[in-house]
């Protein structure tokens, strides 16, 4: 077992758990057009069109002339997608645990799975980010006692 297999996965304390925003529109009320997903997400709406085409996003409602009208719900996974692209899962990955997904709890095992792979790969990323945060900090310390050193003299 490598030190990473051995970190246990702990839950989020509540007060550290990041909690959605509240939707602009009440349920029932929550039609927005792309523009305005657009807005909310962050994302271009090429982007939101392509994450419809390649799966990535359920379906999504249209209305009577065709326009694409998302839900709470679309932005709720829309928020998560976001947080799975910080993980640097790839693409195919998030498109596999979307289609996991639409086809039922019979897939929790394989989501779990996924999600595990995920979180190992995002430990080893930190590890590394702080290991190199750990070279800058020796850096700009090596500079600002140089300057100091400087201007004694």
């Amino acid at each position: 077992m490598t030190v990473i297999e051995s970190i246990p996965v702990q839950p989020v304390p509540v007060g550290l758990c990041k909690t959605p925003p509240a939707h602009p529109r009440p349920d029932g009320q929550d039609r927005y057009t792309i523009s305005e997903v657009a807005v909310l997400s962050g994302l271009t709406a090429h982007t939101l069109r392509w994450y419809e085409r390649i799966g990535l996003m359920p379906h999504v409602d249209r209305s009577h002339t065709g326009q694409r009208r998302f839900t709470n719900k679309d932005l709720d996974w829309l928020a998560f997608v976001s947080k799975l692209r910080l993980t640097g899962m790839p693409v195919a990955d998030m498109v596999r645990y979307a289609e996991l997904v639409r086809e039922g709890e019979h897939t929790l095992d394989a989501r779990q799975e996924l999600l595990e792979q995920t979180r190992r790969d995002v430990v080893v990323r930190m590890a590394e980010l702080q290991d190199t945060l750990a070279v800058l900090d020796h850096k700009i310390n090596f500079y600002a006692d140089a300057r100091r050193a400087s201007e004694r003299f």
